[in-house]
């Protein structure tokens, strides 16, 4: 099974976008040089990593993502900073809980 991951970037205006890649250096650069997502428009360049998470899969990597992109703005900081984290339980489903 490939290795994905699943990213927050944070953009120039503090927004947070979520993406996954197989390669978080080659995507990061990707957004930054403009041939990346639709979001990261030029005002919202340059863009850095905030947060990533390994996963086993592309499946998975885009259940986490559209599971991330579901969830509120405080949600995705409180992620980032490492208030609360995303763990995978056996079922295959996402959680949040307390470090």
């Amino acid at each position: 099974m490939s290795r994905w991951f699943v990213y927050l970037v944070l953009c120039q205006d503090r927004s947070l976008y979520c993406g996954i890649a197989n390669n978080i250096e080659r995507r990061i650069a990707e957004h930054n040089a403009g041939t990346g997502a639709k979001y990261i428009v030029p005002a919202r360049r340059p863009v850095k990593c905030a947060w990533k998470r390994a996963v086993n899969g592309k499946s998975t990597a885009l259940k986490l993502e559209y599971w991330i992109k579901r969830r509120d703005s405080a949600t995705k900081t409180a992620i980032v900073q490492g208030a609360t984290r995303i763990v995978i339980t056996r079922t295959g489903e996402f959680k949040l809980v307390q470090p």
